[in-house]
């Protein structure tokens, strides 16, 4: 969310409206225009701070360079910090959830994987997404958390393509952060890329071999039907109206 987002037109007729009202509901829409613009402000300070580390260590293919990012975590160490001095609010939008939210989750994992570095793979920790590293709202949650009982009930399912878990065969961490901005862009962009990735998902005419995130997640997709349309419809390889489905070997080597 940024302040360009707001359009002319609407604060004019909040003005309008403003004059008409009493002193004390005027108090009350000045206090909800004042808390929607420290979330602007708040918004757009925090995931600069996440844009820039990921900058310095992720590359456009999404390979992560634990090494160098391991000897100066000052981006991602203050970013964290920030996130959880910034929690959502009630006045937030689902964009601005979402944004926190993949964000925090990715920000996390590649602290985790930064604090037991050098190691070959994030299955080589003991439950390292039920681990509670992350502080929301004064209680310790875990990846887990994040992903289960707050991201998969926002009823996004491209979130999946939006997360990394640290692996190969995971979706890339894209080297900037998501924004409410240009989040629906960025989640069609995810998306598109991830299952027309041949090393991800494999798809012909009549047989499509998917991401293991296509069947533990299903739930997420709908129905075996409508799991078929959500790939169609992203899909540049076109594919008949019954296809041979199955799923993939899982590379949960890390994705450095």
């Amino acid at each position: 969310m940024t302040s360009s987002s707001v359009n002319p037109l609407f604060t004019t007729m909040v003005v309008v409206v403003v004059n008409t009202l009493n002193p004390m509901n005027l108090r009350y829409i000045t206090l909800l225009m004042l808390l929607f613009s420290l979330s602007v402000v708040a918004q757009k300070s925090i995931h600069n701070l996440w844009t820039a580390a990921l900058q310095e260590h992720v590359d456009d293919d999404g390979n992560v360079n634990y090494k160098s990012w391991k000897e100066d975590t000052t981006y991602l160490d203050n970013y964290i910090q920030t996130l959880e001095d910034n929690p959502p609010t009630k006045v937030w939008s689902k964009n601005d959830s979402l944004a926190y939210f993949i964000n925090s989750y990715n920000a996390v994992t590649v602290k985790l994987i930064l604090d037991n570095y050098p190691l070959k793979s994030i299955k080589n920790l003991i439950t390292p997404w039920g681990l509670k590293r992350f502080t929301l709202d004064g209680k310790k949650i875990s990846l887990n958390d994040i992903e289960h009982e707050i991201l998969r009930k926002m009823n996004e399912p491209r979130i999946h393509f939006a997360i990394n878990c640290a692996s190969a065969s995971c979706p890339k961490l894209i080297n900037v952060a998501f924004e409410s901005h240009t989040m629906e862009t960025q989640l069609e962009e995810v998306t598109r890329d991830f299952i027309n990735d041949p090393e991800r998902n494999k798809i012909s005419e009549k047989k499509i071999q998917l991401s293991r995130i296509f069947q533990w997640f299903d739930a997420d997709f709908g129905n075996k039907k409508e799991r078929i349309a959500f790939i169609r419809k992203y899909a540049n390889q076109s594919f008949g109206e019954n296809p041979k489905v199955s799923f993939l070997t899982y590379d949960w080597l890390l994705n450095d």
